[in-house]
Order: structure tokens, then sequence, then C-alpha cells
């Protein structure tokens, strides 16, 4: 059952520990850095971790951080699991699970995305206000089997399923730090290939703003889990229908070079929490 083995991740981990987190961070593609800043951290590899698997993308370092980050009991995950590697989106939400069994009650996810508007810049960053997960709209939830009600409820709603008052937060913080802050929705594709220009057209028409491979599933067994959630995407290319093809080098190119500005960001908004 998935709710042994999330307890059997959480002994294995805990057993490590002096004091739970309250805050899971998850960082995407080029933004892991942000680990190395914890203080009393302690590493615990992902091939340790009952239920944990080792991600095969470049910019995803396997292993999850423990320590205080901006005065916060912080878990922070190096990497994820993405769909497209396989795995199923019960195994991809897998770590969201064991961290809210750890104690974290706040949920800080990030990823690298292709921004949808002409009007946005690469390097701006883009708290989600919304997301559309097409995989799960198609058959692919991680929510999809017999539910768990010591996991969360059946039907859990995701109307409003990012806080509002961390949304608050992070744009009083961005205001603080002189960095614009976009909003807008996500769109998660299964990946892995790029979109085409048809497709690109098509999400623009759906009303998404940025459109990566990752978030939303995660986002979702969050909200189930009763966990408040805070959502950034890293815009690291211009995903339009006329314009050059996209590629994982500029991605993780991208994170480098907004990854003092984004890590900051972060600081501000745990700082305040």
């Amino acid at each position: 059952m998935m709710y042994d083995l999330i307890e059997q991740a959480r002994a294995v981990i805990a057993a490590q520990l002096a004091t739970a987190p309250r805050v899971a961070l998850i960082l995407g593609s080029g933004l892991g850095a942000l680990a190395d800043e914890l203080e009393q951290a302690v590493v615990v590899p992902y091939r340790a971790i009952p239920g944990f698997h080792e991600p095969q993308v470049a910019g995803h370092r396997g292993e999850l951080a423990v320590g205080v980050l901006s005065g916060q009991p912080v878990a922070v995950l190096r990497g994820r699991f993405h769909f497209y590697e396989g795995y199923t989106m019960q195994q991809v939400t897998f770590p969201v699970r064991v961290l809210r069994a750890l104690g974290c009650e706040t949920l800080i996810v990030t990823n690298a995305a292709g921004g949808l508007r002409p009007d946005w810049q690469v390097g701006e960053i883009m708290r989600i206000a919304d997301q559309i997960f097409l995989p799960g709209m198609a058959g692919h939830h991680p929510l999809i089997g017999p539910n768990d009600e010591r996991l969360g409820p059946r039907f859990p709603a995701m109307v409003g399923a990012f806080d509002p008052e961390l949304a608050s937060l992070a744009r009083a913080v961005a205001a603080e730090q002189g960095l614009t802050l976009r909003e807008g929705v996500y769109c998660m594709l299964a990946g892995p290939s790029f979109e085409s220009a048809a497709e690109l057209r098509l999400l623009r028409g759906l009303g998404a703003d940025a459109v990566g491979m990752s978030t939303a599933p995660e986002v979702i067994v969050a909200r189930h889990a009763g966990m408040r959630v805070l959502g950034l995407s890293l815009i690291t290319n211009l995903a339009l229908p006329d314009g050059p093809p996209a590629n994982h080098e500029e991605v993780l190119a991208a994170g480098e070079l907004a990854r003092a500005r984004f890590a900051a960001l972060i600081r501000g908004v745990l700082a305040r929490m």
C-alpha cells in the first residue's frame, strides 16, 4: 500500500533529522543550487529513500536536502521525476507525499517553463496563478485509483489551488527587490518533445501563459494532502509559433543566469512566512 511505503520513506529520512521541516521546496531544471545555501544541512540521496527514483534529466540532482534557509526549516528536493521518463503519476508525486508526512505544511514548487507571451522576456519569473493539467484531463492523474482517506479526500477541489496569502507575500517580496514578477496560467504537457507551432497556438487559445512538463500533478497531490502551495516558473525560453525551436541547453543556461534573483525571491518569501 502507498501509505505503508510513505511511512517507510518518512522513517528513513526522519531518523537522520534533528528538526522536522515545515516547508517543502521542489527545484526544477537548473535551479537546484539553492539547496547549497542550507544551514545545518542533512543530505539524503534518493537511492537511499524507499519509493524514490534517480532523475535522468540534466540539471536534476537526485537528493533530498533538509536544513534551515532564511530561518525556516525546509526540505528541498533537488530534482524531480517526470512522467515522460516512464514513471506513473503516483510515482512522480510520491516525494510530495513523503514531505507532507515529514511535517511540511507548505509547498513551494518551481520549474523551468516556456513563455507563451511575446511581451515577456527570458529570465523573468512567473507566479503560477492557476494551472491546466492536460495529461490529467486525458486520464493520467495522480489520484486515480482507490482513495486513502488518511492521505486526503476522494474529490479535492482545485479552484484556488495556489494560496492567496503566499501569492501576496511573493508580490511584496518581488516589489521590495525591484523584481518583475509575472503572473499567469501554467499548462503541463506530457513531453518529452517540445511543442509544435500548432500546439503553441492551441495553448494560447486555452489561456495558458507558460508551458512545461511537470508541476501540475505535484500541486494536485499537495492540495489533496492539505498543503498550501506557491508555484513559480522561470521563463527559460519563449515558446512562440513563429520563434526558434526550443532546446534543453538554453533552458539550463537561462536557469544559471537567473539563479541569483530566483533564489533571492524564494529566500525573501521564506524569511517572511
